[in-house]
């Protein structure tokens, strides 16, 4: 991404951040008592400015002081959307009441807006809360799916799909540790990482050796990955080279056969043209000298244009990108763009996955759904 495109694409998100959190700011402020504003402005200032200065911190001076601010600002994140959401409420409420007078005077008393402050952030607290743990306990979910072709000597086929990991100062050494061993516990044939495995910068990925535990992933046939935008946020080539150095096949719209029995297309993420000025193959060049008559089975992390693989004649079309919208009710606008925005779907002969991934990105929590490991057995004729 050019640096000017990059300026203004940083200007508009941290404009709609900074006015989100004044409007947040404004509406808690008329309920502090005097004597506390100052408190509070300060507290808000600390969390406002936390993801801020950590994103910061970990570019330069990568360390435990960058990590903390990181995560208080990804908590930040997270609860900003459920503040904004009740204070939302909170206004439609009053414009009504404007309207209807339907609520006794005494509700706009110092003592009610204490009251109503402490709630809604008890609830908000509450939220996060059960949101990081459920973030932090990945179920592994099980699809069977039967293609009509032949795969060599092959009757069955065991893929393992863990999308969007997001690899960084949130998604630690610790957490991949547990996909690691919910991947291997499966034992899988083949090992399939839709994109996004590394969050942004690559930085602290390396700091934790985080690598040496991707080393750790068995399957027969390897482990194979393709960018997702996440990768270029961060620096693509750093990314990609120490993902391979640590063991991945990271397909960059390359095709390869495996075991002479199917073939494995890895599509560029569609974010390469934006950030890199990279511009992907077409996935009708990309099947060119395919033997249509073995399995196909396509990555790409983002679901657009499905209908490409359909007309292409992809049998197995893996996904992930969308979250599923992570926290509610962001999935209900997730739903909206994309034609699937999480589980399976078949268009005529081709079967399509999107995962809503088993990481997190920004907030380290989930509301909207459960992080998904996923187990796919093939049959072939």
């Amino acid at each position: 991404m050019k640096k000017s495109q990059f300026a203004v694409f940083l200007t508009i998100v941290l404009s709609v951040y900074t006015l989100v959190n004044y409007y947040i700011f404004i509406t808690g402020l008329h309920s502090i008592p005097n004597n506390y504003k100052f408190l509070y402005s300060a507290v808000y200032l600390f969390f406002f400015l936390s993801y801020i200065i950590g994103r910061f911190l970990e570019r330069k001076f990568l360390n435990a002081v960058s990590a903390f601010f990181v995560w208080v600002g990804s908590f930040w994140l997270g609860a900003m959307v459920y503040y904004l959401l009740f204070v939302i409420l909170i206004d439609i409420i009053r414009l009504l009441n404007v309207l209807f007078g339907f609520l006794p005077v005494s509700f706009y008393s110092p003592d009610y807006q204490v009251l109503f402050f402490l709630c809604v952030s008890s609830v908000v607290i509450l939220i996060v809360i059960l949101g990081y743990f459920n973030a932090a306990s990945p179920v592994i979910k099980e699809l069977n799916i039967g293609i009509n072709k032949k795969a060599g000597v092959l009757k069955s086929l065991k893929i393992v799909m863990a999308s969007h990991i997001h690899l960084g100062t949130i998604i630690n050494r610790k957490r991949l540790r547990k996909i690691v061993n919910m991947i291997n516990s499966l034992e899988p044939d083949i090992i399939l990482l839709p994109g996004d495995v590394v969050d942004e910068d690559i930085g602290p990925v390396i700091k934790q050796n985080a690598g040496e535990l991707l080393r750790t992933l068995k399957a027969k046939y390897g482990v194979y990955a393709v960018t997702g935008n996440h990768e270029y946020l961060g620096g693509v080539e750093p990314s990609v080279e120490y993902l391979t150095e640590h063991g991945l096949i990271v397909l960059r719209d390359k095709t390869v056969i495996v075991a002479e029995s199917f073939y494995i297309i890895g599509r560029e993420d569609r974010a390469s043209r934006g950030f890199a000025g990279i511009r992907r193959k077409p996935l009708n060049q990309l099947i060119e000298g395919v033997d249509k008559n073995l399995p196909v089975i396509l990555m790409d992390h983002q679901p657009l244009r499905l209908e490409e693989a359909e007309v292409i004649g992809i049998d197995l079309q893996l996904s992930g990108h969308t979250h599923h919208g992570q926290l509610w009710p962001f999935n209900f606008i997730t739903k909206k763009l994309y034609e699937v925005s999480m589980g399976y779907k078949q268009k005529g002969n081709t079967h399509y996955y999107v995962s809503c991934g088993v990481g997190s990105w920004g907030p380290p929590m989930r509301t909207g759904n459960r992080p998904e490991i996923l187990s796919i057995h093939l049959n072939f004729l």
